[in-house]
This record gives C-alpha cells, structure tokens and sequence, in this order.
C-alpha cells in the first residue's frame, strides 16, 4: 500500500522522536517501503537576525546536520530498510511536503509535540502538514 514512506524527525529533540520512528519502521517493514528520513535546518538568513550568524553558518549548520541525520539513522533504523536520508532548508512544514511530493510518497509520519491551548489538538508544523500534503499523514503523540 505504501511503497515510499517519509520519516519527518527534529533532531533537536531526538528524545521526542522515539514512537514516530517506530511507527515508520512498521509501516515499512509491513510494506516492503523505502523510507526516507527527513529532518529540517529552519532559515536563518534573512532579516535583522541574519546579521547575527558568520556568512557561513548555514552551510555549516546544513553539513552538521547530514552527519547527524546520518548517525540518527544508523542509532534509530533497522538493518535491511531502503532508507534515504534528506537534509531540508527552510520552513519546516513546507519542506516535509515538499520532500513527500518530490519522493512520491504515499505516507508521512511524523510526531507531535502535546498541544497548548493555542494550539487546538496538534502541534502547528503537523497541523500544517496535515492541511497542505498531498497524501496521507500519521501524527503520532510523543
């Protein structure tokens, strides 16, 4: 049913990723899927805060976070899965569509952080990708 499967993960709470990578391992393995990881560096070069970071920072802040995408990877996924590791820049709701759309796939998996009040049931990147993707999304609760 799901041939390719995005895995979206925020690396800066890794702890609060444990039960939507579980769910994404099953899903895959139950299918056959490749899964392809996704995390995504947010940007921070425009606007007055720009001026703040080195030239450079986003490149760097960009390789830094392959490598740990990469070892995520290895610590968090079986063995034998097809994985693709994708590192975003940019919004972060706008890329996990996006990375869903340009890898074709059929499901998104992602957690959610407990909602405030402000928020209304989900957490505001996953009520987005809830809204804007293309295909079917599995929030799952941290």
């Amino acid at each position: 049913m799901f041939s390719d499967i995005l895995l979206a993960v925020d690396l800066t709470a890794p702890e609060t990723q444990t039960k939507a990578v579980a769910a994404a391992v099953e899903q895959a393995k139950a299918f056959g899927s490749r899964l392809h990881v996704v995390t995504v560096v947010p940007e921070v070069h425009s606007g007055i805060v720009a001026g703040f970071f080195p030239k450079d920072f986003e490149g760097k802040a960009l390789e830094a976070a392959r490598q740990q995408l990469h070892a995520y990877c290895e610590k968090t996924i079986p063995a034998g899965l097809k994985v693709q590791h994708i590192v975003a820049h940019g919004t972060i709701y706008q890329e996990i569509v996006r990375a869903a759309e340009q890898t074709g796939c059929q499901l998104i998996v992602m957690a959610s952080h407990r909602p405030e009040l402000s928020d209304f049931l989900l957490g505001p990147n996953a009520a987005r990708v809830v809204r804007h993707a293309a295909c079917s999304v599995m929030i799952i609760r941290d």
